[in-house]
C-alpha cells in the first residue's frame, strides 16, 4: 500500500536539500555506521538511507549493491513518520508491506528495523536501518543502539550542512577582499546583481562585521580645524 506523506513534507524536503548530500560519494564515517548497525543487530543488510521526493537513496550500505529504490517501495518512508524505531518482524504478515515488490520477490525482505534521522526541527530525513531475509525479532538493546547510530548519522549530516554554509561564507569574504565596484563620488558599492548601496549596507548583508564611525586625523584637520587644534592642544 502507498506510504502516506509526512504532514510537513515540503519543509522536510527543503531541509534535506540543505545538506547537499544526495548523490555524493561514499564516506567512511557513514559506512562505519552502517557496518556497526549490521554487526549489532546481526543482520546481512544495513543502510543509512535518505528519503527524497521520489526515491530512497543510500548514503551507506552493507549487503546492498544498489544505491537507491523507488520511494513507494521504501520501508523508511514509514520510519520517517515517527520519532521512534520502526520494527517489522515479518513483512509478509504486515498489511503495509505484504505486497511490496521488495517483499514478494524471491528471497525478499522479511525483517526490517529502522531508527529515523530527525533533524533539529523534528523533521525526518531518513533512517539507519537493518534488514534480514528471514523473520526475526530485535532486542531492546539493539533498538537503543539503532537510535544512537541514527543520532550520530544526523550529527554527521548537520556537520556537512554547517561546513557547506561556512564554505559559502568564506567565498563571500573572498569577494569582499577582492575588487569591488565603488562609486568615485559617493563611495557606494555595486553588488553582484547590479544594485548600488552604501559600504555599510553591503558589509552588513555579506559579512558578520559590525561597523562604527569616526573621523580620521586628516579629515578632522581639514573639515574641523578648530576641534583639531583643541585636541592637539589637549595632547600637548
Amino acid at each position: 500500500m502507498p506510504c502516506p506523506l509526512p504532514p510537513n513534507e515540503s519543509r522536510r524536503l527543503e531541509a534535506l536539500r540543505r545538506y547537499r548530500v544526495l548523490d555524493t560519494p561514499q564516506e567512511e564515517a557513514f559506512d562505519d555506521l552502517a557496518a556497526l548497525a549490521a554487526y549489532i543487530c546481526q543482520t546481512p543488510i544495513a543502510m543509512v538511507s535518505l528519503v527524497d521526493e521520489h526515491r530512497q537513496w543510500f548514503k551507506a550500505s552493507v549487503g546492498m549493491t544498489v544505491r537507491e529504490t523507488p520511494r513507494e517501495q521504501a520501508f523508511c518512508g514509514y520510519t520517517i513518520l515517527s520519532d521512534d524505531v520502526l520494527v517489522v518482524e515479518d513483512a509478509t504478515r504486515d498489511t503495509r508491506f505484504a505486497t511490496n515488490p521488495l517483499v514478494t520477490v524471491e528471497s525478499g525482505i522479511r525483517f526490517y528495523a529502522g531508527a529515523p534521522l530527525i533533524d533539529q526541527d523534528g523533521l525526518g530525513m531518513g533512517s539507519v536501518c537493518v534488514i534480514d531475509k528471514q523473520p526475526r525479532q530485535i532486542s531492546s538493546e539493539q533498538s537503543e543502539a539503532l537510535r544512537r547510530l541514527a543520532r550520530q548519522a544526523t550529527a554527521l549530516l548537520e556537520q556537512r550542512r554547517l561546513a557547506t554554509e561556512l564554505a559559502g561564507a568564506l567565498e563571500r569574504v573572498k569577494t569582499i577582499e577582492g575588487l569591488l565596484p565603488v562609486c568615485s563620488h559617493c563611495r557606494g558599492v555595486r553588488d553582484d546583481e547590479g544594485y548600488w548601496s552604501t559600504v555599510e549596507d553591503y558589509l552588513a548583508r555579506h559579512t558578520e562585521l559590525g561597523l562604527s564611525h569616526g573621523v580620521c586625523p586628516d579629515c578632522l584637520k581639514t573639515h574641523y580645524p578648530r576641534t583639531y587644534e583643541r585636541m592637539q592642544a589637549g595632547k600637548a
